[in-house]
């Protein structure tokens, strides 16, 4: 833990220079005057559903992407929606037993949502508990140990314990934590020093479009090909957990599982990293994805996407022969239409 708190804290000495960040943290007085009121017990008998609607949209939340994506399972019903709430923000009951609850109550109402709003709510007692959290305190070693069989609501109970006492060691509130969470996980991208030695404008904006197909391939995944073959790994609230997937190795991009076969795919968007690296990596997120979730009889796949594939690449797969890797081009198009001028 001294170790982990030591490199939060070089974070947050050096954080505030970060645009991204900054902006986070400026963000944060106007988001909880904007949403606090809505998740309060009180309020619930008049509940604003567009302004509810309104918080799972980052450029409103101004923290959390993502949330919008199961709106139209969590508006489908406004009364099961305030129960669900109802049962979320009630403080007389314990934790573990009304997160399961709550998430049971509402499909779309995963761990990531219920736990921002919990944060929200009351900023002193809780934090986030999603893939970047996760990944993060994951790569700093203070990832809890579950015991067998413990639910959601138990294990999240456990984790937020970490969360609140590592704000409390480093004097920060849970909001503040979870941007560093964010700048654990650019700090340690192996990207963030691969974009060639170069590191030109090309390169960096490469890197942002390829950030953007990432967002679009999972928001139309259903329209995908590779959609129609798999599904991307979901928990057991339905919480889309295969974006971005945490695990001790780094994180996954994607990772789905066949419709119909008992076969894992892990897909890998190159963004600039040499054909060596991106190749290792994805053989090293196969074999954890083999040992600890798929096991020996299930079949593992690896995808790789990029715009171009250079000779390097299909050397680096060429040795990697006895892995089941394929390869994968995108396509951009940007087009101009010249328009008359009137007058």
């Amino acid at each position: 833990m001294a170790d982990a708190l030591d490199k939060l804290l070089r974070i947050r000495d050096v954080a505030r220079q970060n645009e991204e960040f900054d902006r986070m943290m400026l963000a944060r007085e106007q988001v909880f005057a904007d949403y606090k009121p809505l998740f309060s017990l009180d309020n619930l008998n008049n509940f604003d559903v567009e302004k509810f609607k309104s918080f799972l949209y980052f450029e409103n939340n101004q923290h959390w992407t993502g949330l919008n994506r199961q709106v139209s399972r969590l508006l489908a019903s406004k009364e099961k929606l305030i129960h669900a709430l109802s049962i979320l923000l009630d403080e007389n009951r314990p934790l573990a037993p009304r997160f399961d609850e709550a998430l049971g109550s509402l499909k779309g109402f995963g761990k990531g949502l219920a736990s921002a709003i919990l944060l929200v709510a009351y900023p002193d007692k809780y934090g986030v508990w999603n893939n970047t959290s996760e990944s993060a305190m994951k790569l700093l070693g203070i990832w809890p140990t579950f015991k067998r069989g413990m639910s959601l609501g138990q294990k999240y109970e456990e984790i937020n314990k970490v969360i609140v006492d590592t704000a409390n060691q480093l004097e920060v509130d849970t909001w503040t934590l979870d941007g560093l969470w964010w700048l654990v996980l650019e700090r340690s991208e192996e990207v963030n020093s691969d974009l060639e030695e170069s590191n030109t404008a090309l390169s960096e904006t490469m890197f942002r479009l390829e950030r953007h197909l990432h967002e679009f391939m999972i928001d139309n995944w259903d329209k995908l090909p590779l959609g129609s073959e798999w599904d991307i790994l979901t928990d057991e609230s339905g919480d889309l957990v295969g974006y971005e997937y945490p695990t001790e190795v780094g994180r996954i991009d994607i990772l789905a599982r066949h419709k119909d076969k008992d076969a894992w795919l892990v897909i890998e968007l190159k963004r600039g990293r040499t054909a060596d690296k991106v190749v290792g990596q994805i053989l090293r997120y196969m074999g954890w994805v083999q040992k600890h979730i798929a096991g020996e009889t299930s079949n593992v796949q690896g995808l790789i996407i990029a715009p171009e594939f250079e000779q390097n690449m299909q050397y680096a797969l060429l040795a990697a022969r006895n892995a089941d890797i394929s390869l994968a081009r995108y396509h951009v198009r940007f087009e101009l239409e010249n328009l008359p001028v009137n007058g």
